[in-house]
């Protein structure tokens, strides 16, 4: 099996195994006084810090969720509690449109979705005219795209926004552990993380608050003081463990690993040039994720192209909307037609992809392709 699906989850790193695995050979409730409780305790406290250092915050603006989803409901639903209007784009991840689309459901007009154009870049002319009408409480716009992989430039957003007043939350799910993120240089007040992103377990994530932000915590989950009165229940101490020793895995050899993954999708995507007649590749060419690629094949639906080559892992659009009925809300966004949306597969790539798994990956969908092609054409009737 080729395996070209990160953004859906990457496989786990060794590093984190050995944590999780290491976490769950010891007992002890990390709220507890005993030693036991304490030991359990000082993991916590280990891979708080590891995150923080990934990140460049401070360990106590760190909270630990049970990954990304939870993390972008704390939040919006934390941020939004002022009932100020609410802004974000068209492209989001579900676990933000949602929420925003919920929170607002009772305000008619407090809830401002901005557009983005072809390369699937934000306008943010528009967030500026928004912005310029007041009474905005929280800008939520999502670091890096989970199907294109294009990335918004937060700087702006955040002087723009803070400028009247408003908070600004980044869904940084596809992004933290992918590309550098500098919390001391870029002033968002919330960052969501999910650790499977990364390398580190599934189930478990952070939500970054920041210290000088005047946010008044909303828990979603009550019934104890955990996480600083933010969520309540019982640490998952191996869970933690594990998103501290991916985070920390990640902070050694980020640099090295962006650049190789860089040059791997280049790699791919001129090999599928070279080899397949009629493909576009989908976003900002240069304002993306080193490691996605989004390309569309017109004429070879992506659900058959995937069943072509069952040994490699891709995906149709986000695994979080697997099964959805209807085409990729952010290829539909971008101006590409319901068609052509359907015929998109998305490679993404991460640590273990290697040069071999590229070019067998290149030659599996170019057999595809031209395999779907041609049953499509047979079975298209003729006129007359």
């Amino acid at each position: 099996m080729i395996y070209l699906d990160y953004n859906a989850t990457a496989p786990t790193r060794p590093e984190a195994l050995a944590a999780v695995v290491d976490a769950m050979h010891y007992v002890g409730n990390a709220s507890s006084i005993h030693l036991p409780g304490q030991s359990a305790a000082q993991r916590v406290d280990s891979a708080r810090r590891q995150v923080a250092e990934l990140l460049n915050c401070s360990p106590g603006e760190i909270i630990f969720t049970s990954g990304a989803t939870e993390a972008n409901n704390l939040a919006l639903r934390a941020a939004h509690s002022s009932g100020r209007r609410l802004v974000t784009s068209n492209v989001e991840h579900p676990a933000v449109l949602e929420t925003a689309r919920d929170l607002t459901a009772d305000q008619p007009g407090s809830l401002i979705l901005l557009e983005v154009d072809a390369d699937g870049l934000v306008d943010l002319a528009a967030l500026e005219n928004a912005l310029g009408h007041g009474d905005i409480g929280l800008v939520s716009l999502m670091a890096a795209n989970n199907e294109t992989g294009v990335l918004t430039d937060l700087a702006p957003v955040v002087t723009a926004a803070h400028a009247v007043g408003a908070l600004v939350h980044t869904d940084a799910t596809q992004m933290v552990g992918r590309l550098p993120i500098d919390l001391a240089d870029l002033d968002v007040d919330l960052l969501s993380l999910s650790a499977h992103k990364f390398g580190g377990p599934q189930g478990i994530g952070a939500l970054f608050v920041r210290r000088t932000a005047s946010i008044p915590f909303r828990p979603q989950v009550t019934g104890g003081g955990q996480e600083r009165g933010w969520r309540a229940g019982t640490l998952n101490v191996p869970g933690i463990a594990g998103v501290g020793a991916a985070a920390a895995a990640v902070h050694r050899s980020l640099a090295e690993e962006t650049a190789r993954i860089g040059r791997l999708r280049d790699l791919l995507e001129h090999a599928v040039s070279a080899s397949i007649d009629g493909y576009r590749v989908n976003g900002h060419r240069v304002a993306r994720l080193p490691g996605v690629s989004s390309i569309t094949f017109p004429g070879a639906p992506a659900d058959a192209v995937m069943a072509a080559m069952p040994h490699v892992a891709v995906s149709d659009g986000s695994a979080c909307a697997s099964g959805a009925p209807s085409p990729s809300h952010v290829l539909l966004a971008m101006g590409i037609n319901r068609h052509d949306a359907d015929c998109t597969l998305r490679f993404s790539l991460g640590y273990a992809t290697t040069e071999d798994h590229i070019m067998q990956a290149a030659d599996a969908t170019a057999h595809a392709v031209k395999l779907v092609r041609a049953s499509m054409d047979a079975c298209t009737p003729i006129p007359g």
